[in-house]
């Protein structure tokens, strides 16, 4: 049987604090990268390296950062990069990235889906299908269910 305490510590919990209305994103961290440098980028693509372009701007993406200007920044870089890279050359760059670098390809290729440009479409569904066949479903899912958005 329960003792029975005149004690009043489990009053002390601020309920408030779980409260959904007050809920704060979290802050970004300062050591988070803000963004692959696009003149180090430019050079790459110059120097026909799309690969290490690509690597970069997958390496660098600005997930944690909560700064919409890096983000489509990062966006317009990345869409340079893949836009760049031939429909033929698109299954061994896929081959060559790793599975997280997968699922940030997939997020930049969502995101381009959202702003469509002249011809872009077809060469994004190109990009998802080669990054498909590699990440499988288990990639989508990851990039749709992940808060930290590109």
């Amino acid at each position: 049987m329960a003792k029975n305490t005149s004690s009043s510590a489990f009053r002390k919990i601020d309920i408030d604090q779980y409260n959904e209305d007050n809920f704060r994103e979290d802050e970004a961290d300062p050591s988070i990268p803000a963004g692959p440098d696009e003149g180090e980028v430019c050079a790459l693509l110059n120097q026909a390296k799309y690969v290490d372009a690509l690597k970069h701007v997958l390496s660098h993406a600005p997930i944690g950062t909560s700064n919409q200007q890096i983000k489509d920044n990062a966006l317009a870089l990345t869409l340079k990069v893949l836009l760049a890279i031939k429909s033929a050359q698109i299954e061994e760059v896929v081959g060559s990235l790793s599975l997280d670098d997968i699922d940030i390809l997939m997020k930049y290729i969502y995101r381009g889906f959202e702003y469509p440009s002249e011809g872009s479409s077809g060469h994004l569904l190109l990009w998802h299908e080669k990054a498909f066949n590699i990440g499988g479903s288990g990639s989508i899912v990851r990039v749709l269910s992940d808060r930290m958005k590109v």
